[in-house]
């Protein structure tokens, strides 16, 4: 295995990209990097110094300035040194991320913190433009998908089982317009990478998405 390799997930919301990837970086040994949540910690910062989301120059002095750090062996996420991993799943924390990821000067900001991260160690990154953008050259390269009906079904369990009840035809509405936002921004669109490797886990579960992953690791590395 080399050195540093980086595997690149990315896909729509809701695809299961965050239970595969840190599932997938437990099994390595790599470093599991939620893209997404970074995004989400750039948005809590702005919402609680009064930063607004439309302010594209206010988002991105926050995302130069925030301390953004993934604990090795966890899938905690800290920001300036604070565990917001509960405070950035908040039900308004997606749109939110959605509304900041928009920004080129938030994402060069962030993508320019993904690349030194994966330059350091090994990682499994995932999210929209890993593939494309962030890590062109990854290793192995990911796109996960599903059906919109069956992600905001799953969205919806995930929050029922943390105690929060959502209306599943809203979420879906939520996710299907963030396709189209994420789809059809001008900077960094959300597409299958070249090279990238397509999975589509509309009807299958973690442990063999989980396996399918692995297994081009295994060829790959």
């Amino acid at each position: 295995m080399p050195k540093r390799a980086v595997v690149a997930i990315d896909g729509p919301a809701g695809a299961g990209k965050s239970t595969l990837a840190r599932r997938v970086a437990q099994r390595l040994g790599f470093v599991y990097i939620d893209t997404g949540a970074m995004y989400r910690a750039v948005a809590l910062k702005a919402m609680r110094t009064g930063v607004d989301l439309a302010d594209e120059s206010g988002l991105a002095k926050l995302a130069r300035e925030a301390r953004i750090e993934f604990e090795p062996g966890s899938s905690r996420t800290l920001l300036d040194g604070e565990d917001v991993s509960a405070a950035i799943r908040a039900p308004e924390m997606s749109p939110a991320a959605s509304q900041a990821s928009v920004f080129p000067g938030v994402r060069r900001a962030l993508v320019e913190m993904q690349r030194k991260m994966g330059a350091a160690q090994s990682v499994v990154m995932e999210g929209r433009d890993i593939g494309s953008v962030v890590f062109p050259d990854a290793q192995v390269k990911i796109y996960l998908d599903a059906d919109p009906a069956v992600r905001a079904a799953r969205r919806v369990l995930e929050m029922e089982q943390k105690g929060q009840r959502l209306d599943p035809l809203q979420v879906e509405q939520e996710i299907r317009e963030r396709d189209v936002r994420d789809s059809t921004r001008a900077d960094s669109p959300l597409i299958r990478a070249p090279g990238a490797i397509s999975i589509d886990s509309t009807a299958l579960g973690p442990d063999a998405v989980e396996q399918v992953i692995l297994k081009i690791v295994r060829e790959r590395i």
